[in-house]
């Protein structure tokens, strides 16, 4: 069994290739995603995509893209260059409901999360209640993302990634 600092560093490149894979994968699907359960969620980008490039001389590029009307040029730019997505802002809507979130790909970690507004609550009474819908929407939320990183392992590990999905992206980013 590997040491889990071991494992960090071999397989930490996943999580950025997860995210990259994942601003593919919603501009690709219309913003159509499903969960395990076929429940359909809109996804799209928010305002914030943070890039990375590891230089020849191992010196680290980072490209920051932030604000409401800001123009991707400069990500594909960096994407084209070699640089992989290592924190994306994210907005995912389902019916009357909104999450919006970071998602950072080295870790895999949320930030920012604010979950769908819930009506407020006058009673001591209604508090469990209202536990309850805010654990709902937090788990909502994960197992999106759960369910994206799963497709996105099956195709990683699979022939097709190379045939099919690289030549795509590739495609994609140089359009």
């Amino acid at each position: 069994m590997l040491d889990i600092t071991i494992a960090y560093k071999r397989y930490k490149f996943l999580g950025n290739e997860f995210l990259t894979w994942l601003w593919f994968y919603i501009s690709q699907q219309s913003n159509q995603i499903k969960n395990k359960d076929n429940d359909l969620f809109e996804l799209e980008i928010n305002n914030q995509i943070i890039l990375e490039n590891i230089l020849k001389d191992k010196s680290r590029e980072k490209i920051v893209i932030k604000g409401e009307e800001a123009g991707l040029e400069e990500a594909f730019l960096a994407l084209q260059k070699g640089a992989l997505v290592t924190e994306i802002s994210l907005l995912c809507k389902r019916q009357e409901n909104t999450w919006i979130f970071k998602l950072k790909g080295e870790s895999f970690s949320f930030s920012s999360l604010k979950t769908p507004n819930i009506a407020f609550i006058d009673k001591e009474k209604e508090t469990e209640k209202f536990i309850l819908e805010k654990l709902y929407f937090y788990e909502t939320i994960i197992e999106v993302i759960d369910s994206l990183y799963f497709k996105f392992a099956e195709l990683r590990f699979s022939k097709e990634w190379e045939t099919n999905i690289v030549p795509k992206m590739k495609n994609w980013i140089n359009s």
